[in-house]
């Protein structure tokens, strides 16, 4: 009978019979937005999200080597499409659920000017990208160097960090005066957190399309689907909306 009552007492409980963990893998990009996201789903669905942050570019290989994540969160839609190409995804899941910004930032809050006029002086030792080969972030920076005509001069140094994490790392500790981050990492609710910042024209790069996609080892669990259904809607549009990025489609 106290073992009857336990299982009675359990299904009574609010989520307690579908709820679900889903392991997400998320571009760097996107961690803080992701936190705000996982506490609002968790809140509203009773699943749990752990997460597991990297450039897109390796994510994409943890996911080919057999990585268990669940659904991956890009910086592109290349990555995403690939690997439903590939087999790895479930087809037709895959969604755009956000549209990157990309900033010129310095933690000094006097060094940049509205108009990316710090690039161009030179007034700089190190700038600070993402690896254009493992961070779309990293592209679209490097893409803004050729648009511009900029060419670093012979005391000058590109930095690349593996990830835009670590590109924001480069220059919120000093070891760069500038560098090209997603403005999410500096930016909430229309004003920057933290030192000064060029918004760079979507003119200057290809856009910069975040997609999402439900990768086979999530295909048969609930919880992996309402976490996309759940970037989809309003709310979650609403809180992604707060941290610079551009609304999805």
């Amino acid at each position: 009978m106290r073992v009857l009552a336990l299982i009675l007492l359990a299904c009574c409980l609010p989520g307690s019979v579908t709820a679900g963990e889903v392991l997400a893998g998320v571009a760097s990009n996107f961690a803080a937005p992701m936190q705000a996201l996982a506490r609002a789903f968790e809140a509203r669905s009773g699943h749990r999200v752990s997460v597991a942050l990297g450039s897109s570019g390796a994510l994409y290989a943890q996911v080919r080597h057999g990585a268990p994540f669940a659904v991956l969160l890009s910086a592109d839609a290349e990555i995403p499409e690939r690997l439903e190409v590939e087999g790895l995804a479930v087809p037709g899941t895959r969604f755009t659920y956000a549209r990157g910004r990309l900033a010129l930032w310095s933690a000094d809050p006097r060094r940049l000017i509205a108009d990316g006029e710090a690039l161009r002086s030179g007034d700089f030792l190190r700038l600070a990208i993402a690896n254009p080969r493992h961070a779309p972030y990293g592209m679209a920076a490097r893409e803004v160097l050729d648009a511009l005509d900029i060419e670093l001069g012979r005391e000058q140094t590109l930095v690349q960090g593996e990830s835009i994490a670590q590109a924001y790392q480069f220059v919120a500790s000093g070891n760069a005066e500038l560098g090209f981050v997603a403005l999410s990492q500096v930016w909430l609710d229309g004003s920057l957190r933290s030192g000064s910042a060029w918004i760079v024209p979507e003119t200057l790069h290809a856009p910069i399309e975040q997609q999402v996609v439900l990768l086979n080892a999530g295909a048969g669990q609930p919880a992996a689907r309402d976490l996309l259904a759940f970037l989809a809607g309003d709310e979650a549009q609403a809180i992604i909306a707060r941290y610079g990025y551009g609304r999805a489609p």
